[in-house]
């Protein structure tokens, strides 16, 4: 079957991937028939991206959730940036990281915190931690049959693929009411770690050449520790690369419901759709890289880096940053990935949280140095974009900064980063959809200015049809 597979590849790129002359001419049509001038949503008063001229989301909703601030008020009641504050169901980030560390289930608190609005005892989080542990399987012959079949070179693709699958083995799977979608968003949470390990390993054994090894998860293991269980071949790990890891996914777990995949959830959900395609949805949004493959991009930033500075000289890597927003360097946009945020101003609380633990995590694998030209990339890029592109208010690292880095340091495959983002995220879009489901009622459903120009009648007149004969 290895054999066969380029085989089969290059007869699908000759028989349905080539761009034809025909295709060419038709892309030049359709690109010039869907140009709209910039200046008409100034007139009409559009918000591009569901943004307003400040940069502020449009409210369309409520949510008791998440909620984000990165701004204040000063004495006068002037708005100010701040430090960016994160909460789940009302309780700041960094108070709910301080309470769990020594802990060996803070994804599974985080979770059970999202989902049923307050923290669990100890025997709430222990029988919840059971039932995630009975779930954490995959229905009899889906490894083989689903994911080692024609394994697709993009993880989250074969991740959606993963999840629409599952509908099909699924009793009640368009049953849209609450006790039946929180059975199938437990059910999802627990088996992402699994669909996102057996697909990468797929994807190893036929695009990389690499051996093929499957191990199940382990009973009274966290999440975390399968993770790092299922992926390496002695399913050996340290209790620290545990830890910072399973911070990753407490972190990544929920960032409001204004970003851009749980507002799909959100859209979907409203549908009346079913559990399966909602999720397929949001992880078709959180594959672009603007969303949750920002990290991958941190990553191949940093490569390039060190490629051009390999001594870590700190003239010449604020030079070499310098040419990056010149576009001069790297990928020529002007962009130093990880840095800034959309809503975040003076600084990101989960970057703030994870740098801590990133430092603990390179003394222990041997990579202070790297750690050290990453603050200093950091630091000499909020310097230049505030002098080049004169923005004052304070540009920090995001959590994408560091994240990519520790996942490097564990030793996770790149093409994982951005399905590990879902593992973790799938705790959010779950919590979401039920408060979806909850309160909507009414589907989601925007408007659009219309301005394309009259184009007069559409056939032409008996005459013409004439003179044509």
């Amino acid at each position: 079957m290895r054999m066969e597979f380029p085989d089969l590849r290059e007869h699908i790129y000759k028989r349905f991937s080539k761009y034809s002359q025909d295709i060419m001419e038709l892309a030049k049509m359709a690109s010039k028939s869907d140009i709209i001038n910039p200046k008409l949503y100034e007139k009409y008063d559009v918000k591009r991206g569901l943004r307003d001229i400040n940069g502020n989301g449009v409210v369309c909703g409520l949510t008791e959730i998440s909620e984000i601030t990165a701004f204040g008020r000063d004495e006068d009641g002037n708005k100010i940036p701040v430090d960016g504050q994160l909460y789940y169901r009302g309780i700041n980030v960094r108070d709910l990281v301080k309470g769990m560390q020594g802990r060996r289930y803070d994804f599974e608190e985080a979770t059970y915190l999202l989902l049923f609005g307050h923290l669990p005892t100890q025997e709430q989080l222990n029988r919840f931690c059971e039932i995630l542990e009975d779930f954490r399987t995959l229905p009899p012959s889906f490894v083989r049959d689903i994911i080692m079949k024609a394994p697709s070179k993009d993880m989250m693709n074969m991740l959606a693929r993963c999840v629409l699958s599952l509908y099909s083995y699924d009793p009640r799977p368009d049953d849209v009411s609450k006790k039946n979608v929180l059975r199938q968003s437990l059910q999802l949470i627990a088996q992402f770690p699994l669909l996102a390990v057996y697909s990468q390993k797929a994807y190893a054994y036929y695009h990389s050449d690499a051996s093929l090894f499957i191990h199940k998860p382990q009973k009274g293991l966290s999440t975390a520790e399968n993770i790092l269980y299922m992926l390496r071949e002695d399913c050996k790990f340290t209790r620290l690369e545990a830890e910072v890891l399973d911070l990753c996914l407490v972190l990544h777990a929920e960032h409001g419901g204004g970003n851009n995949s749980t507002f799909t959830t959100h859209v979907v959900t409203s549908s009346g759709t079913d559990t399966y395609s909602s999720v397929a949805a949001s992880l078709g949004s959180l594959k672009g890289p603007k969303h949750g493959g920002a990290n991958i991009k941190v990553c191949e930033m940093f490569d390039n880096i060190k490629e051009n500075v390999p001594d870590f000289d700190r003239g010449r890597l604020k030079d070499y940053v310098a040419k990056i927003l010149d576009k001069e360097a790297y990928d020529h946009t002007g962009l130093v990935y990880g840095m800034g945020h959309a809503v975040y101003s003076l600084s990101d609380p989960r970057a703030d949280i994870l740098k801590q633990f990133a430092e603990k995590l390179a003394v222990e694998k041997h990579m202070e140095e790297e750690y050290e030209m990453r603050k200093y990339v950091a630091k000499a890029a909020a310097e230049l974009i505030a002098e080049k592109r004169r923005i004052y208010k304070g540009v920090a690292p995001n959590v994408d900064f560091y994240s990519g880095f520790v996942y490097d340091m564990l030793d996770l495959p790149r093409e994982l980063y951005t399905p590990f983002f879902a593992v973790s995220r799938i705790a959010g879009w779950s919590a979401h959809r039920m408060e979806e489901i909850t309160n909507g009622g009414k589907i989601i459903r925007p408007g659009y200015q219309a301005v394309a120009p009259p184009a007069g009648p559409t056939y032409p007149s008996k005459n013409e049809k004439k003179k044509n004969d």
